[in-house]
């Protein structure tokens, strides 16, 4: 067994292991009134990305307006992600909880309360918000320690957009990863040059050999070929809440080899991801309102869209979504 495999266990139990593909973050749906949760769509959604053939889903995380969520709130959401998983034939599902925080102390009660929701693995940024008073290796000594006491393996997130651009170097994600419970990364950042470095000297998992296990994974669809051609195993990408189908076929044609339908579909990809990253949340739930009947409305103080930018993102939208209507 690799030490890869090895921190896939937990307490002697099986975990499920998290495979190349593409995996997404999921939104948070919320009542249009009170604000409150709605676990039934969330379960929904849930259902619906699982059977367009997505390899895993990622709760709390950008997408899923973390920052907007309780703690319990983080773990109704985790927990009707995973009974819906199980209750439509989706057992083997794996859930990836997001459990950043600015102290090390709450990562770690996130990665041991998203373990308890029946979540398998953590994806956890680096604090930032003293980060002017940070010592050279409080970054490292931060994941570190939530490695070393959380209970579910966990994955890098670097993403400097949110964290004040704090940018981990691949030099800095290489020597992290060879701490037995940190198993894998989602780069955010785009540098695909990062990507490969990391790719090749973790010798990540990737659709055609499992490697060592690794999980070197790309933050966004619109370079989802490009991380593949990299070495790396897969994305954690936004526009797979509303187009999933488009970019699980993405990488079907990669693995088979089929690289010009891959690369005319990718260009299709990254522009209904362009769409994805101006729109943030806002847009991204407007789309799935227009074009799936549901979506709603982010937790304030984000705003609502008037009819206007509903049509506006609407339009954004189409083309992936003419292409998603056909698979």
């Amino acid at each position: 067994m690799s030490r890869r495999s090895g921190a896939a266990q937990s307490n002697g139990n099986s975990r499920r292991p998290l495979v190349p593909g593409v995996y997404v973050p999921t939104v948070a749906f919320f009542d249009p009134e009170t604000e409150d949760v709605d676990l039934a769509t969330v379960a929904k959604h849930a259902v619906r990305l699982a059977k367009a053939g997505v390899a895993g889903i990622t709760t709390q995380g950008s997408n899923g307006e973390a920052v907007h969520l309780s703690h319990s709130e983080r773990d109704q959401i985790t927990q009707a992600t995973r009974k819906a998983l199980d209750d439509n034939g989706f057992e083997t599902m794996p859930i990836i909880v997001g459990a950043g925080s600015q102290s090390t102390r709450e990562s770690i009660e996130l990665c041991r309360e998203g373990h308890a929701a029946g979540g398998d693995y953590a994806l956890v940024l680096p604090p930032s918000y003293y980060k002017p008073l940070f010592a050279a290796d409080s970054v490292f000594e931060f994941f570190r320690d939530v490695a070393s006491a959380s209970p579910i393996p966990i994955l890098i997130y670097n993403y400097p957009g949110a964290v004040s651009g704090l940018d981990l170097s691949s030099d800095d994600i290489i020597a992290l990863a060879q701490h037995p419970n940190i198993i894998g990364c989602k780069l955010t950042c785009g540098n695909t040059g990062k990507l490969n470095r990391i790719a090749a000297a973790t010798h990540a998992a990737t659709v055609h050999d499992r490697g060592s296990g690794f999980m070197c994974l790309g933050g966004s669809a619109d370079f989802m070929l490009q991380t593949l051609v990299g070495a790396g195993s897969g994305t954690i990408g936004g526009l797979g809440n509303v187009a999933p189908r488009a970019c699980v076929e993405l990488l079907r044609l990669y693995k088979a080899g089929k690289l010009a339908e891959a690369l005319e579909l990718q260009a299709v990809v990254a522009r209904g991801d362009w769409a994805v990253i101006q729109g943030g949340i806002v847009g991204t739930k407007s789309a799935l309102q227009s074009y799936c009947g549901y979506g709603g409305f982010a937790r304030k103080p984000l705003p609502r869209p008037g009819k206007a930018e509903t049509a506006r993102w609407k339009g954004d939208f189409e083309e992936i979504m003419e292409v998603e209507g056909t698979l």
